[in-house]
């Protein structure tokens, strides 16, 4: 059975010209894909014709004798050259045809929103949680929260967080960004004593509550094919996010979803097999090329971090019953750690080529006065299925591409950026979640309920810090 997306570009290219305008690129891809296709389809079916042309004169070779038997030879090898210097056009059509293919996006959900305001890339679903809100961060507290008519409870306090990066390196003193530096470039970092506890500490309880959950754990390759990796990705957007090995055909993974979704690439699954449910630990790798000087401090925004992701093969008819059920397990991840933070969904303009319906998890960061993005979940249809012919069974012998969904579950660095922001005590004092302390007694020589500070902290009569 065809890809939704490849019936859709055939059979309703309005609906697609449609979802594209809302994801506010340019429509002329589409005229472009038809050009192509119907030359693609034209040109085959005249290959086709000239084979069955082929075939029977071969037959006919058989019964025939003298000067008529030679004719028909000649005309059998002018045919053959002719097949082969068509299907030579054939192939490159088919690869033209294929990049363009490649290059256009899932088609748009119908509950994504679109034409949102100048600014705004995406609007909040829910919310969970009392934020701490410094008293200067009040308006801009209410422009995320009020501007959307949501009334969300908040905890005033007077005194001014510090920021992640000052109490990671500063008051801390258990990570290094400059010498990272140094030696390996910007986006790098050393951590220390209880932050890698800390590290490891989240990976553990992501990964003990989605295995209870049923999801099968998985360690995957670190790298990939360039011709896997296309199949998942769309190489021309995302080419500033991959690392490349130099001389190998390999790429570092930026998520275990890349992997975990090759894991069945030219697969045949039966229906009873459906739903397939993973979760994956490993290492990201993301050059931030396009970042510019976004997070430069700290440990937000890196080359290298530890992630939990979850991951689905669904059937089509069951894909949104697992959207939604992959963001409430983030939900339960960050709510568990008492991290305030709320759902949005994804205007169609800021979504991955690859979704057709995303939502962020974002956290309150009171030394930034913010919501700052810890989870993507995305529903990529039949995209990426389609790519990497992964395909169900029906019971009445129908074949249809699965549907894969991913969603984080933990990124360990930024959330423990976090917890610096939300956890700390006017006094430098790092109080550590209680759902994650259990896993600490393992790891850590030291108390499991509390990171003390190395740099004295006061405050002036601002509620300014002061750091000694």
């Amino acid at each position: 059975m065809s890809w939704s997306l490849l019936d859709a570009l055939r059979n309703k290219p309005d609906v697609v010209r449609d979802s594209i305008r809302k994801r506010r690129m340019d429509v002329g891809v589409v005229d472009k894909f038809i050009e192509l296709d119907s030359k693609w389809r034209g040109l085959k079916a005249e290959i086709d014709e000239l084979r069955h042309r082929h075939n029977v004169i071969t037959k006919e070779v058989s019964k025939l004798g003298g000067a008529e038997r030679d004719a028909k030879i000649r005309e059998a090898k002018e045919l053959l050259g002719e097949i082969q210097k068509k299907e030579e056009e054939l192939n490159a059509l088919e690869k033209e045809r294929e990049r363009v293919l490649r290059s256009i996006p899932n088609l748009v959900h119908d509950s994504v929103p679109y034409n949102c305001p100048e600014g705004v890339d995406s609007m909040p679903v829910r919310f969970y949680g009392t934020p701490r809100v410094w008293v200067g961060y009040l308006r801009d507290f209410k422009e995320q929260t009020e501007h959307f008519g949501f009334n969300v409870p908040y905890e005033t306090i007077d005194w001014r967080p510090i920021g992640h990066a000052d109490m990671l390196e500063v008051v801390l003193g258990m990570g290094d960004t400059l010498k990272a530096g140094e030696v390996a470039g910007s986006r790098f970092y050393y951590l220390f004593d209880d932050l890698v506890m800390l590290d490891i500490a989240l990976l553990s309880y992501a990964i003990d509550q989605m295995t209870k959950k049923g999801f099968k754990l998985v360690l995957p390759p670190y790298m990939l094919k360039y011709e896997v990796l296309s199949d998942i990705l769309d190489m021309d957007t995302f080419k500033d996010m991959v690392y490349k090995v130099e001389n190998e055909d390999l790429y570092l993974i930026g998520t275990a979803e890349h992997p975990i979704a090759a894991y069945l690439r030219h697969t045949e699954l039966l229906e009873d097999q459906l739903p397939l449910l993973f979760v994956g630990v490993s290492p990201s790798f993301r050059r931030e090329a396009s970042a510019g000087n976004r997070d430069m401090k700290g440990i937000f925004r890196v080359h290298q971090f530890h992630k939990v992701e979850q991951f689905v093969f669904s059937l089509p008819e069951e894909s949104w019953k697992w959207h939604e059920e992959l963001i409430r397990n983030a939900e339960e991840l960050w709510q568990g750690l008492g991290l305030p933070h709320r759902v949005v969904l994804l205007c169609a303009h800021d979504m991955g080529r690859c979704a057709a319906k995303q939502y962020d998890l974002e956290v309150w960061m009171p030394a930034q006065g913010k919501y700052r993005e810890m989870v993507s979940c995305s529903n990529c249809t039949d995209w990426q299925s389609a790519k990497l012919s992964i395909r169900v069974l029906r019971k009445d012998m129908r074949r249809e591409f699965v549907h894969t969904l991913n969603s984080t579950a933990i990124a360990s660095t930024r959330a423990i950026t976090a917890i610096l922001e939300n956890y700390q005590e006017p006094d430098g004092t790092v109080v550590i979640p209680k759902a994650l302390r259990k896993y600490l007694e393992i790891f850590s020589k030291g108390p499991t309920d509390v990171i003390h500070p190395r740099k004295k902290v006061r405050r002036n009569d601002k509620g300014d810090p002061i750091i000694e």
